[in-house]
């Protein structure tokens, strides 16, 4: 296959300086879209939603440490090996990362947002407004570990 560019269209400003494996309720950032790629009215009508998706590049993350088979996610041994393709984290082909998120606030070319996993200076590939009507059709399942697993991802952080 044929490898993709991409340029990043805003960078994440502020909330977490480390990505960690929980904890992320509650954390604020900013989302500040690249000036110089677009204009003010880029987000405009963007106030109208809820929530976002943003997909972005784990820039932190040792590019050495790819582990494409299957594995126990966070080395648990209760937890059964999946591959790649079967669990979330950042170890990942192409080190991309997708959130969802509150829009808390558009301030131009600023979004203020809760609940981003990425940390500050992370480089946001693109953003998009969550439609309910993307969202899963028929019903959902998942394996049980990862319910046991993400039990506090989203809690608040711990002080």
């Amino acid at each position: 296959m044929n490898p993709i560019q991409m340029t990043p269209v805003a960078t994440v400003l502020g909330g977490r300086s480390e990505p960690t494996d929980d904890y992320w309720g509650g954390t604020r950032a900013i989302i500040r879209i690249d000036a110089d790629q677009f204009p003010n009215d880029a987000t405009a009508g963007l106030e109208e939603f809820s929530h976002l998706e943003v997909a972005f590049f784990f820039h932190l993350t040792d590019q050495a440490d790819l582990h494409p088979g299957a594995r126990r996610p966070r080395n648990n041994p209760d937890w059964p090996a999946v591959g790649i393709f079967g669990h979330r984290n950042m170890r990942r082909q192409n080190w991309l990362g997708i959130s969802r998120c509150r829009l808390l606030a558009v301030d131009g070319l600023d979004l203020h947002v809760e609940d981003l996993d990425a940390v500050d200076g992370t480089p946001v590939l693109d953003i998009k407004p969550w439609f309910d009507e993307f969202g899963p059709r028929g019903e959902v399942h998942q394996a049980g570990w990862t319910t046991e697993m993400l039990g506090d991802y989203f809690s608040p952080a711990r002080g």
